[in-house]
């Protein structure tokens, strides 16, 4: 089935190839955590392509989210913010699996993506990367020429195809063809830090996904290169779904359509405090430790 505006979708019904994350453990539950606000989490009226239901999250004994739910739509930019160690980026990271990679962590609670669980025994987690994929917050180029950088997940994945036709496509969608078309045979780390972030994303892109999760893409990017990253982000999710974690207020109000603010309890684990139209948290929001942070009361 092909979705409108995105790329084909077909179920994640593959064999397993990775070990799958501890599931939930009777002897050990989540804390109680303070309760939202009623009325501050709101459900989007567009097509849900997340569906998170009582997510808690352990690295060991810590305990890192706590009791996350939340609908996520689809082709919308969603920001997640909040204080550093609320659990933003973990919260990320549960989106495509990446925690399955960290020893020690264990997790409980739903996470759907198009209505199928992601956690489930017979999901492959590499194939729910693929679909998923996900922008780090430093530039991490491969020591590869820039064609090869984006090349190398199409040939990975068994992406069929005309590879210049996809790697010429991905760069121009990452809004980076016309500042290297005559340079593709050069080290894609001699690019400038915003060129080489937009290169990652290109690469992300080879590979056809359906959603790009981007964690801090700009933190280390002057504000020219963090403004065509915003720009690139704006156009891209007439085709993706982008969820981006962001301590710039700033950058959430220019390139979000939905926001989520999250907040560590005293034991440290993050919950989300509200949720909703970005506009409406900025200038009107509900629960009052969301308007203390966006005011930097806090944080």
């Amino acid at each position: 089935m092909e979705e409108e505006g995105g790329p084909a979708v077909t179920e994640l019904k593959v064999p397993v190839s990775l070990r799958d994350i501890t599931r939930s453990d009777p002897s050990q539950t989540a804390a109680p955590t303070p309760a939202p606000t009623p009325g501050t989490i709101m459900e989007p009226p567009e097509p849900t392509i997340f569906g998170l239901e009582d997510l808690n999250l352990w690295y060991g004994r810590k305990h890192a989210i706590s009791d996350i739910a939340m609908k996520l739509p689809a082709n919308r930019v969603t920001a997640l913010i909040g204080p550093s160690g609320c659990g933003k980026s973990t919260l990320l990271r549960c989106l495509n699996r990446m925690n399955d990679l960290i020893m020690g962590v264990r997790i409980t609670g739903s996470v759907t993506y198009r209505g199928q669980e992601i956690y489930a025994p017979q999901i492959d987690p590499v194939e729910v990367r693929r679909r998923i994929g996900m922008v780090f917050q430093k530039p991490n180029p491969f020591p590869k020429t820039i064609y090869d950088n984006v090349a190398f997940g199409a040939k990975v994945n068994g992406i069929k195809g005309n590879m210049d036709e996809i790697v010429e496509r991905s760069l121009r969608q990452a809004a980076l063809w016309d500042e290297v078309k005559d340079d593709l045979k050069k080290s894609g780390l001699t690019l400038s830090g915003g060129q080489q972030q937009r290169l990652c994303i290109a690469r992300a892109l080879a590979v056809q996904p359906d959603v790009i999760l981007m964690d801090e893409p700009c933190s280390a990017l002057d504000p020219i290169a963090t403004l065509k990253i915003e720009d690139l982000i704006r156009e891209l999710v007439q085709q993706y779904t982008i969820i981006i974690v962001t301590h710039n207020m700033q950058q959430a109000a220019r390139v979000s359509d939905y926001t989520a603010f999250m907040l560590a309890d005293e034991d440290g684990a993050g919950s989300l405090v509200e949720y909703g139209v970005t506009n409406e948290i900025f200038t009107n929001p509900r629960d009052r430790r969301t308007e203390d942070y966006i005011t930097g009361r806090f944080g």
